[in-house]
């Protein structure tokens, strides 16, 4: 599977919050990574620039757009 677009975590990632408690960035990156069944290779897909893998810049990217809509994700 591909590493989905970073609009495709909003859903998961307001689900895993739900539970009203705090979530590092860390744990984040795992229950989605577990949500989208992504393998060691999608987990390990860096982007163009090579600073970063992927599905954790768009995991991070989906977290900055919630959390300027109110949500707070972050322990």
């Amino acid at each position: 599977m591909a590493v989905p677009d970073f609009q495709s975590f909003f859903l998961p990632l307001l689900k895993y919050s739900a539970d009203g408690e705090m979530h590092s960035t860390k744990e984040a990156y795992a229950a989605m990574a577990d949500y989208f069944s992504l393998s060691v290779e999608d987990m390990q897909e860096m982007l163009p620039s090579g600073k970063q893998t992927t599905y954790k810049n768009r995991v991070a990217w989906s977290r900055v757009y919630l959390s300027n809509g109110g949500v707070r994700l972050d322990k």
